[in-house]
């Protein structure tokens, strides 16, 4: 009996805490999607369950805005830095993964120390470097910088991924008389689709998430993102539109929400479990 309670009182705890978890990440957005169809502009007088719920804002949101430009300028930002970013962080941790040569350890120390450093703090030395190079208020100096920021911490992440790979696939392909790339390819690449999906996923994310640097590098506009278009809306001394900067928050999910729902079977699945394996 003693055992039974002592496994019943763990999984009462577990459920528990697993409970105040799903509240605490629930809680603000249910607080938004609230705010977002609360009537008024003020949160002061908004409720998580508005009485009388009207989708006046996203209407405004649309019309008085230009939160089309917005929105597109960040899909166009975010698919870009992301299909960049998979290319690059690809490549790069496999060569890391597979490959000896001269300054390789180096390397990896250095991303590593990199990746330990926020990139906000270099926003003086990225505006001025992107002013020089004539990048200043564009979407590809943004996205540039968005993918080598992502570069140092994801390498890691795919290095170790491509680790646990067996490196007998790698020599069986050249007894076969493959070459580097079409090992990568066609062998190693379909193997490491779950690492890339997380990789792609970060990196879809990365702009919608991101303030700073949009708003330093970024100045017209026709260049503003989601993020930096918002922030227009409640940063106003005399005129603040909360309960609209609500409705566009909400929407903000719509791709990232069918991203990871693309990419869910690849987050839970081992490719690799059977790869030695005829």
């Amino acid at each position: 009996m003693s055992i039974k309670r002592g496994k019943f009182i763990r999984l009462t705890l577990s459920y528990l805490i697993l409970l105040v978890a799903i509240a605490i990440v629930l809680y603000p957005i249910l607080w938004v999607i609230g705010s977002s169809l609360n009537p008024g502009t003020s949160l002061t007088s908004s409720s998580i369950i508005p009485k009388n719920a009207t989708i006046i804002h996203y209407k405004e949101l649309f019309e008085k805005t230009p939160y089309v430009t917005w929105y597109w300028n960040t899909v166009k930002i975010s698919v870009s830095t992301m299909v960049l970013a998979v290319i690059f962080i690809g490549l790069t941790g496999y060569a890391f993964s597979r490959y000896r040569f001269l300054g390789r350890k180096n390397g990896l120390l250095l991303f590593l120390v990199l990746q330990m450093v926020p990139q906000f703090v270099a926003v003086l030395a990225l505006y001025i470097l992107a002013s020089l190079v004539g990048l200043l208020d564009s979407h590809f100096g943004l996205i540039l910088v968005y993918v080598g920021g992502l570069i140092p911490m994801n390498t890691w992440l795919a290095k170790g991924y491509f680790d646990t790979i067996p490196k007998e696939l790698d020599e069986s392909a050249r007894i076969d008389g493959a070459g580097h790339f079409r090992i990568f390819w066609q062998i190693i690449l379909p193997l490491a689709k779950p690492i890339l999906a997380v990789i792609a996923l970060f990196s879809f994310i990365t702009p919608f998430a991101d303030f700073i640097l949009a708003s330093t590098l970024l100045q017209s506009d026709e260049t503003k993102t989601l993020a930096v278009g918002l922030f227009s809306l409640v940063s106003n001394e005399y005129e603040n539109a909360f309960t609209i900067f609500a409705a566009g928050s909400v929407l903000i999910a719509i791709p990232i929400g069918l991203l990871f729902l693309s990419f869910q079977r690849y987050f839970v699945s081992g490719l690799t479990a059977g790869g030695t394996k005829g």
